[in-house]
């Protein structure tokens, strides 16, 4: 797949515990990600951080939190991640959805030499 040299980065903010039809929220991002053929998503695991709600998550040394913050970052052109909003909009109930320019410096897979 080839990216155009400026794309569109979508952050989503949600947390750890949130889910979509018994399944974690974030996993069911990535697949339909891969679904609708993305370039690709990558989850990040937080250690701290609060949102709307102003509550804090953290994970601390004599207690776990179980519901860490998780941001999925998608790229993709612009065109592309606009078809997955929908989804987002159905699914995410509580949390962040950022979108914003960026330039693709390279996207190769392992396979291509």
């Amino acid at each position: 797949m080839k990216l155009p040299e400026e794309g569109t980065l979508l952050r989503i903010f949600i947390g750890e515990s949130d889910t979509h039809k018994g399944k974690a929220l974030h996993e069911a991002i990535v697949l339909k990600a891969r679904e609708m053929n993305l370039a690709g998503a990558t989850v990040f695991r937080g250690i701290m951080g609060y949102g709307a709600a102003s509550r804090i998550h953290s994970i601390k040394l004599l207690r776990l939190s179980d519901d860490l913050p998780v941001m999925i970052e998608i790229v993709d052109s612009a065109e592309n991640i606009e078809k997955i909003l929908p989804f987002l909009d159905e699914t995410v109930k509580e949390g962040l959805i950022t979108m914003e320019k960026v330039s693709v410096i390279r996207y190769r897979s392992g396979k291509e030499r």
